[in-house]
């Protein structure tokens, strides 16, 4: 196993804890499908005890740390150059309709810059991590973006109207942040969206840069309508010159 940080491995912890909430209440959502009320509440509440447990989590072993996130937006501590980034459900709607494809996403921003990421897949058990200058893993195997050559065998993850004309093979899967771990592991080639939050992508970033992907520059300051275009060094140019006209 690669050497990780405590930080991380603290990230890893809290991410393991909150996601048995996570499959218990996705097991839940069978039943809603069909009561009368429907689900929405439910995910919601889902969400919010995630993030309790994330939280709690963390400010264990780091008390002074600051966080953003999406259910409780920026909580200011005495430590404000530290902070985490934490998604408790990345792919709400897929969860709300019993699709087994969400993320807990977790990254840790220190000055202007993302030094850990990670975002773990509950049901496939798949944990996708990074840190800076250590690489890209999933379940401790080194990962590396695609080495497609060919743009017209590659796969793309989008959503959003903005890109709905491009000319590529793409794909909407629900999920921002496993989007940018699997251009991470080499299963997309590139991925390319509008109108996201910092926390649907902090981790991702860190992610696909450590496994030798190229993202365009993202201001870390925004918390939203945040673009994000990120694919492998072989058919960046090939992807931005179909991407061009937008």
């Amino acid at each position: 196993m690669n050497s990780i940080s405590p930080n991380l491995n603290v990230m890893i912890k809290a991410s393991e804890k909150a996601s048995k909430s996570l499959i218990r209440d996705f097991g839940e959502i069978e039943n809603l499908q069909v009561s009368v009320k429907g689900p929405s509440d439910f995910v919601t509440s889902a969400d919010f005890n995630v993030e309790k447990i994330l939280i709690e989590e963390l400010t264990k072993s780091k008390k002074n740390f600051s966080f953003l996130s999406e259910e409780s937006g920026l909580i200011k501590n005495k430590d404000k150059k530290n902070m985490w980034i934490i998604d408790p459900i990345d792919g709400t709607s897929n969860f709300l309709h019993g699709i087994p494809h969400f993320a807990i996403s977790i990254a840790l921003q220190s000055g202007n810059e993302i030094v850990s990421g990670l975002i773990f897949d509950p049901i496939k058990n798949e944990m996708f991590y990074a840190e800076k200058n250590n690489g890209s893993y999933l379940n401790n195997k080194r990962i590396r973006v695609s080495k497609r050559k060919n743009i017209d065998e590659c796969l793309f993850a989008t959503n959003g109207k903005k890109f709905k004309d491009v000319k590529l093979h793409n794909r909407k899967s629900g999920s921002a942040a496993l989007d940018m771990a699997y251009v991470a592991s080499g299963r997309y080639d590139g991925y390319f969206q509008e109108n996201l939050n910092l926390w649907d992508i902090a981790a991702g970033l860190i992610l696909v840069k450590e496994a030798g992907g190229i993202l365009n520059q993202v201001n870390l300051t925004k918390n939203e309508n945040l673009e994000i275009i990120a694919s492998s060094s072989n058919i960046n140019e090939k992807m931005l010159e179909k991407l061009g006209k937008f």
